[in-house]
C-alpha cells in the first residue's frame, strides 16, 4: 500500500476544524480509530476540507484546491470488542458512517486482543473488502508471530502494521519484517508525546540542522523505509512543520547516533 510520507495521527484531536486545516495544507493520510471517540471529528473535518475546495464554504486562504476525496487516505480501527466475526461488519459499517464516507480507505484491527481470532476476523475483514465497505486491511500493535499468523490466513502481507516507535521505543525486528514481506510500518506517537526533547541526541542533531527536535524525530523516523510517521497536532504551524520534516535529510552518523539511544519508553504498553 502507497501511503504519503507523513500522515496526520488524530487520537485527542476533537476539533474538526484541525482536521481541515490539516488537508489544506496538504495532508492525504487521516488515522483516527473508534476508541479515539473522534471518527465524526475526523469525518466532519474532512467535509468541511471537501467543501472548501467546492467553494461551498472557505475563508481558509490556504485550502489545497486540488483536494480529492479519492486522494485522502482515511484510517481507523476496530477495538477489541468489536472483532468477533459477526461484530466487524456492524463496527465497520458504524465507523464509516461516523466519518461520513462510502468507503474506508484503511481498516486495521487495533490489537489483537479480546475477541480478535485470526482465522474469524481477519477473512470477516476481507469480505468488507469485497463488498466495496473497506479498501484494505491492516494491523496495529502486532509482535512478529501475530504478524506471521495474520499473513498465513490472509494469504499476504497486512496492508500496514501500525505501532508505536520513536527516538525512546524502536524495535527494529518489526522493520525488518516489514521490509521483508513488503508493507509499510505506520509509527504512532513519533514525537514519544514531546519527550524527543529530552532526548540529546535529537537535540544535538536539531541544534546542528537549527530546527526543532520534533522535526528530526520525525525526518528520524521517515528516514527508516518503510516507515509512515503519524505525528499529532492541531495548529497550522505545527502541522506545516511536521509534515515539511520527512524532507530534512539525516546523514549516516546523525541516524546512527539517535539510533543508539537507550529504548525504554513505551508510551502505550499492554
Amino acid at each position: 500500500m502507497d501511503l504519503p510520507p507523513v500522515g496526520l495521527g488524530t487520537m485527542g484531536i476533537d476539533d474538526p476544524e484541525a482536521v481541515a486545516t490539516a488537508l489544506a495544507a496538504g495532508y492525504r493520510h487521516v488515522d483516527t480509530a473508534r476508541i479515539y471517540d473522534n471518527e465524526a471529528v475526523v469525518g466532519e473535518g474532512l467535509a468541511a476540507a471537501l467543501a472548501e475546495r467546492d467553494g461551498v464554504a472557505g475563508d481558509r486562504e490556504d485550502a489545497a484546491s486540488d483536494l480529492d476525496r479519492e486522494d485522502v487516505t482515511v484510517a481507523t480501527k476496530l477495538w477489541i470488542d468489536d472483532l468477533a466475526a459477526d461484530a466487524a461488519a456492524p463496527a465497520a459499517r458504524e465507523s464509516a458512517d461516523r466519518l461520513g464516507v462510502d468507503r474506508i480507505d484503511l481498516l486495521y484491527v487495533h490489537r489483537p486482543r479480546g475477541d480478535y481470532d485470526p482465522e474469524a476476523t481477519l477473512p470477516a475483514l476481507d469480505r468488507l473488502v469485497d463488498e466495496g465497505l473497506v479498501r484494505n486491511v491492516g494491523v496495529s500493535n502486532f509482535e512478529i508471530a501475530d504478524l506471521d499468523r495474520a499473513i498465513d490466513v490472509l494469504g499476504r502481507p497486512p496492508a500496514a502494521h501500525q505501532t508505536e516507535l520513536h527516538p525512546l521505543f524502536y524495535r527494529p525486528a518489526l522493520l525488518d519484517h516489514a521490509r521483508e514481506h513488503g508493507y509499510p510500518v505506520v509509527a504512532y506517537s513519533p514525537l514519544a508525546g514531546g519527550r524527543v526533547r529530552e532526548v540529546d541526541a535529537v537535540v544535538d542533531v536539531a541544534e546542528a540542522h537549527g530546527t526543532t527536535p520534533e522535526t528530526v524525530a520525525i525526518a528520524w523516523a521517515a528516514a527508516k523505509e518503510p516507515v509512515v510517521p503519524i505525528p499529532k497536532a492541531s495548529t497550522a504551524a505545527h502541522l506545516r512543520a511536521n509534515l515539511a520534516a520527512a524532507d530534512l535529510d539525516l546523514d549516516d552518523a546523525e541516524v546512527a547516533a539517535i539510533d543508539a539511544v537507550e529504548r525504554e519508553t513505551e508510551l502505550f504498553p499492554e
